[in-house]
């Protein structure tokens, strides 16, 4: 197979896949920086960029080809077709109001929120079921983690505690 090179870069262009490397969280797109980067400033062929990061010699040469066409833009990641979120923005500000709230409040029979009784409590107020995880995860970018409810057994009788402890076994070590 002919070896690939790449046209000089400008200086422009140069500064733009620098900036992109060294300013990128996405591990994927930094490689591919540093692919073309080795590939215009050392001259470097695909085999050996590959062997140095780590990738085989056709997917080098696939993003040296996509960064001639399409120039640092090309080196980003195509989007990946999917379901559209089914929730809306206006949904979460319902949701993060309803969590803020008593659900007694809002006539609930339960004094604490879980998981489930949200999304039971949303549906029927929006008519959109939702998965649990999918609530979960706005409560979480909001600080807002719901525990589990802890069931506490008490009693009006004064000497409950007392009574509590002596029906305890001893703890033996």
């Amino acid at each position: 197979m002919k070896a690939m090179q790449l046209p000089a870069l400008s200086e422009e262009q140069t500064k733009d896949l620098e900036n992109l490397y060294q300013t990128t969280r996405d591990v994927r797109l930094r490689t591919r920086a540093q692919m073309i980067l080795l590939a215009a400033e050392k001259g470097l062929s695909a085999p050996a960029i590959g062997a140095i990061v780590r990738e085989n010699e056709e997917t080098v040469r696939r993003w040296m080809k996509r960064y001639m066409a399409e120039g640092v833009n090309g080196l980003m990641d195509m989007p990946r077709p999917g379901a559209t979120p089914k929730m809306t923005p206006g949904y979460e500000q319902e949701l993060l109001r309803v969590v803020r709230q008593r659900p007694r409040s809002l006539g609930q029979e339960f004094s604490m929120w879980t998981l489930q009784r949200l999304v039971n409590y949303m549906a029927e107020q929006t008519a959109l079921r939702v998965s649990p995880e999918c609530v979960r995860l706005p409560l979480l970018k909001a600080d807002i983690v719901l525990s589990r409810p802890q069931h506490k057994i008490s009693s009006p009788d004064p000497e409950y505690e007392v009574k509590k402890r002596r029906s305890r076994p001893p703890v033996t070590t």
